[in-house]
């Protein structure tokens, strides 16, 4: 299955982030984005639909938004404010648009971290 997923975790919670919203951008190498979805996470923490799906992959740089100060903020984490961590912005590219990438967000209100997942 080629496309892009993404998927949230609160770590500070053992579980999915429900309602974070989340933007994917497709870069130029102008460094210009443009948007491609905005959408909000379910009750897993995974977005309904793929946020590229198999039939527009494609080569390119891309970039994931993370919009997590909103989201420990509805959740009521305890934050500084500003809070250490507002907006998450993951930068990745595409080599491949026959394979499958998963982009997922390992998050607290103050660290996070992210891989290439299957």
């Amino acid at each position: 299955m080629a496309g892009l997923t993404t998927h949230v975790l609160d770590i500070t919670r053992g579980g999915p982030a429900q309602s974070m919203r989340v933007e994917l951008y497709e870069l130029n190498p102008g460094g210009a984005r443009r948007l491609i979805v905005d959408v909000t996470t379910n009750a897993d923490g995974r977005t309904d639909k793929p946020m590229i799906g198999a039939t527009d992959a494609r080569i390119g740089h891309f970039e994931l938004v993370f919009h997590a100060g909103d989201y420990f903020r509805k959740v009521g984490a305890k934050l500084a404010d500003p809070p250490f961590l507002d907006i998450v912005p993951i930068r990745f590219a595409v080599a491949d648009p026959a394979v499958h990438y998963h982009v997922p967000l390992l998050v607290s209100p103050w660290s996070y971290s992210t891989y290439r997942g299957s």
